[in-house]
């Protein structure tokens, strides 16, 4: 037999965990605001590692170099993987990018200096939506090898990367 004040516990309880699971879901979408997500150091990071998994980027809409990425929109989308690594005073050469790259640092720390004159140093651990379609240049100053894991979204028949001519 349901009592008057089981019935109000009852309801209560479930007020409570649709509250409780709304709060989860906001949480996990963003909160539905416009503000950004959190850094991989903020709470994004603490929800994550305990489901058991790291967020190196989330939602990035930006390059290194503060671009909105634009993926190509012609011809079907390819992406490719790639494991580079860089001796010590190694250079990747001058280059740029002509799709969206995905570059985490899984080893060392890989200076890269941009046109511009701005020069970056990305340690290990590091994930970041490299510049497109900017000249660039990679090195490994440091006395032990690099290790950079760099994912192209590119496109069928579309370069994902150009070397500058000398």
């Amino acid at each position: 037999m349901v009592t008057e004040s089981s019935s109000t516990r009852l309801r209560i309880t479930g007020l409570l965990a649709s509250v409780a699971v709304s709060a989860l879901l906001l949480s996990a979408c963003g909160g539905g605001s416009d503000a950004p997500a959190a850094s991989a150091s903020g709470s994004a990071s603490a929800a994550a590692a305990v489901e058991g998994r790291e967020v190196l980027l989330e939602a990035q809409e930006l390059t290194t170099l503060d671009q909105q990425i634009a993926y190509p929109k012609k011809t079907p989308a390819q992406v490719s993987s790639y494991i580079t690594t860089l001796e010590p005073g190694q250079e990747t050469g001058w280059h740029r990018h002509r799709v969206p790259l995905f570059v985490y640092v899984l080893e060392g720390t890989v200076s890269v200096e941009y046109d511009a004159g701005v020069i970056k140093d990305y340690p290990a651990g590091s994930a970041f939506m490299e510049a497109e379609d900017i000249w660039h240049n990679g090195t490994n100053k440091g006395d032990d090898a690099v290790r950079i894991l760099t994912v192209y979204m590119g496109a069928s028949g579309a370069k994902n990367t150009v070397e500058r001519s000398p």
